[in-house]
């Protein structure tokens, strides 16, 4: 037995809730994480896992084994980034979520510069605008936008995003152009952007001279993915209230326009998060700092 492998697994079916999210997270098959686990039962001589058709559950000797496992694995992840510290780049994998229209406007685009300070970091990036369990998905980071509600995270903040509300020039043409926000009541078609965690509709939000109000009217169509929701109004099908940064090159070259431009609403936070609990490695730090770094101009552009 491999016994490092089977701790490392064993911490992963622990954190991931079941065998088959462990299992595709450490990129082996299903039966031989089963194998490294029962492999390590019996090597200590204890039960650590109880197994049912629905669910794995630790035991109490699993549990303070898993706690005892993971300073071990922590200390060992220090000696590797300490010897990479010494002699040359940090190296390794790293996980990380990022919201559609934020990968595809902002992060992405200055991920080179990134990969050419760090060659030797792999870089995994899941691209969805709905939570992860970043313990249970094994994701070292998110970068979110958005008021922070989980105090188990780390944040780091990572700039503010300019809101705009717009539609294209044949949607004005057609249904004219909304001089405040409430003749967005008078017949206008609305495209919302549909929260991913909660599937209701994000309302209008504006702000003029210090006053804040919402417009909460039945929508035309909802949309849950920033990428898509941006598409929608491109394609003439109503109003959409995005971030600036995602319609950027639309509004440039003019198939967007932007509207009620006095009413914007207050500038839209972002963060780059990690679990509090978790070990902070040499890669992740770097990639931490590079955000904080480069991520703020792009954000507000």
């Amino acid at each position: 037995m491999d016994q490092l492998q089977a701790i490392r697994g064993f911490a992963r079916v622990v954190e991931a809730g079941n065998f088959t999210r462990a299992a595709d997270s450490l990129e082996m098959p299903n039966a031989t994480l089963s194998k490294l686990v029962q492999d390590l039962e019996a090597h200590l001589g204890v039960r650590l896992l109880q197994r049912t058709t629905r669910r794995v559950t630790v035991t109490p000797e699993g549990r303070d084994y898993y706690d005892k496992a993971m300073r071990l694995l922590r200390d060992l992840e220090d000696i590797d980034s300490s010897f990479n510290l010494a002699h040359g780049k940090p190296r390794g994998h790293l996980r990380i979520d990022v919201g559609g229209s934020t990968a595809s406007a902002v992060l992405i685009p200055a991920l080179p510069d990134f990969v050419a300070r760090f060659p030797d970091i792999r870089l995994d990036l899941g691209v969805s605008d709905r939570s992860v369990d970043l313990i249970g998905d094994n994701v070292d980071c998110v970068v979110r936008g958005g008021p922070l509600n989980n105090s188990s995270l780390v944040a780091r903040h990572l700039g503010q995003a300019t809101m705009v509300t717009c539609a294209t020039p044949g949607y004005l043409k057609a249904f004219g152009v909304p001089a405040y926000p409430e003749e967005l009541k008078n017949g206008h078609r609305l495209v919302s952007y549909v929260s991913a965690q909660n599937g209701r509709a994000v309302p209008f939000r504006f702000e003029h001279k210090g006053e804040k109000s919402e417009i909460k009217i039945e929508q035309r169509m909802g949309v849950n993915e920033s990428n898509a929701h941006l598409a929608a109004a491109l394609a003439g099908l109503g109003i959409i209230q995005t971030f600036r940064y995602a319609a950027g090159p639309a509004l440039a070259e003019g198939s967007l326009v932007e509207i009620l431009q006095k009413w914007r609403p207050a500038p839209y936070p972002f963060h780059v998060v990690y679990p509090q609990n978790r070990h902070v490695t040499h890669r992740l730090r770097v990639f931490i700092d590079w955000l904080v770094e480069s991520f703020p101009a792009r954000v507000g552009a």
